[in-house]
């Protein structure tokens, strides 16, 4: 077991799940993750794997089926899997934010209906925030729910779905002025419908198309979609918690535990990148030595070192806080804003350190260059966390003169 990046205070049951994955991952994913990844197609043998291990019930309570693990052991879960390649963990993320916004808030019909299916690995989820007008910013929103009779008729279109193809379960979170007067403050008249429907492209189900994979620089495998509804109609029993203009909070919660998952991430990658850069530094010689021997070398992986440490420290540390039924805004976001900034430069040291061959597909360093900055970017930028974090601040330090 590697010297950095360990965490204390783990039972035995999270030590083994841990050293299952670690396994898994070695095993399954290093080895296949590069020319999948070149090929851009989903690890389907990889993911039967996981859904062997039940991870996709990892934090499904055991009545319906799961594990019933914390959010920790997820997120250390996370942190393995991205080391091996960080589409799998996006395959699972969702699914698991999903998962997390019905025990949290789902009706006792909904919890029963949906997550026995999911724990299983037999229903995958997704969910849907973004639309193509307006980033991160969730208050924009302009998809649209108007009530007709026992149904809602749902129309809009959504992007960046993470998981939209292949997944048979969409939480999207739309507009719905029904019983929300004028001048309603905009986080007050959005709802969470569950939306089931088939896997695939095209029309999954009348007044829902999934048009296509959207071509990206990384973060390749994992399938990322548009969705258009037109007409979609959805049963009012599909409102998340029974309950319209709840939305925003329901989701929000969500992306707490989203931003833990893309922290883990960011220092899966960053551990990886460690593990590639001081590989390649003993085995590479110039002047008579290992690279590894030049005081410049050894600086930057001091750095890197440094930088996996302390982002894995505040990963923990957010999630620990979620886990104790804190509020966990302020640190959730420190951590994803630390981790994918640090990620970013560990990776770009170990690319360095590579010197020519990190530019070449050979390498696997050349595929964490391309991954590295998604994190940046996904569950809200940098500066969306900045601005969260800024906010809670101020919030914790009220000057009191």
């Amino acid at each position: 077991m590697a010297r950095l990046a360990q965490t204390a205070g783990l039972t035995d049951i999270q030590q083994e799940i841990l050293s299952t994955v670690r396994d898994f991952v070695d095993k399954e994913i290093i080895p296949v993750a590069t020319e999948l990844e070149h090929r851009d197609e989903y690890p389907q043998q990889i993911v039967d794997g996981l859904k062997e291990l039940g991870l996709f019930g990892l934090m499904i309570p055991e009545e319906y089926g799961g594990l019933g693990e914390s959010l920790l052991t997820y997120a250390l879960c996370v942190e393995e899997i991205a080391r091996g390649w960080m589409s799998v963990s996006g395959i699972i993320n969702t699914h698991f934010i999903v998962a997390y916004m019905l025990k949290q808030h789902g009706t006792q019909e909904q919890k029963d209906h949906f997550l026995p299916r999911m724990a299983a690995g037999d229903i995958r989820g997704a969910f849907s925030m973004s639309e193509p007008g307006l980033g991160s910013d969730v208050s924009a929103i302009t998809s649209k729910a108007v009530k007709d009779g026992d149904e809602y008729v749902l129309n809009g279109q959504k992007m960046w779905l993470t998981n939209g193809g292949t997944s048979s379960l969409v939480a999207v979170l739309v507009r719905s002025d029904e019983g929300h007067p004028e001048g309603t403050a905009p986080h007050k008249s959005m709802t969470t419908f569950l939306v089931e429907k088939e896997p695939g492209f095209g029309e999954v189900r009348p007044g829902l198309t999934i048009p296509g994979k959207i071509d990206k620089m990384g973060y390749k495998g994992v399938d990322t979609t548009e969705l258009i509804m037109d007409g979609l109609r959805i049963p009012a029993n599909r409102v998340l918690g029974g309950e319209t203009g709840r939305g925003f909070y329901q989701m929000m919660d969500g992306v707490e535990v989203g931003r833990v998952n893309v922290a883990a991430r960011g220092c899966g990658v960053a551990q990886r990148a460690f593990e590639l850069g001081v590989q390649y530094a003993q085995q590479r010689h110039t002047f008579g030595k290992a690279i590894a021997q030049h005081q410049a070398i050894q600086f930057k992986l001091a750095e890197m070192a440094t930088k996996v440490e302390a982002a894995h420290a505040m990963m923990v540390n957010a999630a620990r806080k979620k886990d104790s039924g804190e509020r966990n805004d302020l640190e959730a976001g420190m951590a994803k804003y630390l981790a994918s900034e640090y990620c970013k430069e560990v990776v770009e040291d170990a690319f360095r350190i590579h010197g020519g061959y990190g530019f070449s597909k050979e390498y696997e360093i050349e595929r964490l260059y391309r991954e590295a900055p998604m994190l940046l970017i996904g569950e809200g930028t940098a500066e969306i966390q900045k601005m969260i974090i800024g906010r809670r601040l101020l919030e914790e330090y009220r000057f009191q003169g």
